[in-house]
């Protein structure tokens, strides 16, 4: 393990393929969403036939899908991010400010990221409460249907959005949940302007809840923040009152350390 501990790298110890790979990844951006392979070779250097195996290996992954000849990035790339928010330790930074929420409120607070046509929470404060149900960290839950969900969904470009609703329609879960595509995207353009999304009762009977971004210091979304309560206990009014307040307050300590401005 000495070579790891000195950071001495033999030129045998790197994988190229795996280099080559991650470069025709981090190729595609908002500029150069959908590209043939000719171009991804242009842009990374390498060779058509060389691009063409790598990107038909990340459709045969799930990391890209093709369309004719061109080729895009899936939403499961997103689990590469989960991998380094997990790592870079947002979860720990974001759970004293949570807690501080679910005591102030007396409800639960929650923290999700985006993977394909779901959220999977990454941190959860619950509130005290013997009957509430516990969401573990790791579980998933429809995005469309969550106002997490509706955060992240907001923060993706119009392109990527379309494509997840492709991927992934609206199906009914209570009388309340958005199933219409004109009318989520219509919710989706109210999130992007007020900076926060509320639903109620759209994913379950008798619970409301609202959520906000959290941005890193290039001020991406890189995942959102909630608190979710019963409807007999917190009127809407409070929601996007004390509980709004609240959630702000904890994620601005939240984007604090890792260098937001």
């Amino acid at each position: 393990m000495a070579d790891l501990e000195d950071n001495e790298f033999r030129d045998g110890d790197i994988l190229q393929t795996l280099t080559r790979g991650l470069l025709v990844i981090a190729c595609f951006d908002r500029v150069h969403r959908r590209m043939t392979p000719t171009e991804v070779a242009r842009r990374v250097g390498l060779t058509r036939a060389a691009a063409r195996r790598i990107l038909i290996t990340l459709v045969s992954t799930g990391y890209a899908r093709v369309e004719g000849k061109q080729f895009e990035l899936t939403a499961r790339v997103l689990e590469l991010g989960y991998a380094y928010l997990s790592s870079f330790g947002l979860p720990e930074i974001a759970r004293t400010y949570m807690q501080e929420v679910s005591r102030e409120l007396g409800e639960s607070c929650s923290m999700a990221v985006l993977d394909r046509g779901e959220i999977i929470y990454i941190a959860r404060a619950p509130a005290q409460r013997i009957m509430d149900q516990v969401l573990e960290v790791g579980g998933r839950l429809p995005a469309y249907a969550t106002a997490l969900g509706q955060v992240l969904m907001a923060a993706l470009p119009d392109d990527d959005l379309t494509a997840m609703l492709d991927a992934y329609p609206p199906a009914p879960i209570t009388a309340r949940t958005i199933t219409d595509r004109a009318d989520l995207l219509a919710r989706i353009e109210q999130v992007r302007r007020q900076g926060y999304a509320l639903e109620d009762e759209e994913l379950e009977v008798g619970v409301r809840s609202i959520a906000v971004p959290v941005r890193d210091r290039s001020n991406r979304v890189i995942a959102a923040m909630n608190v979710a309560a019963h409807v007999s206990r917190v009127p809407l009014a409070d929601m996007t009152g004390a509980a709004l307040s609240a959630l702000r307050q904890a994620v601005n300590e939240t984007e604090r350390p890792i260098g937001h401005l």
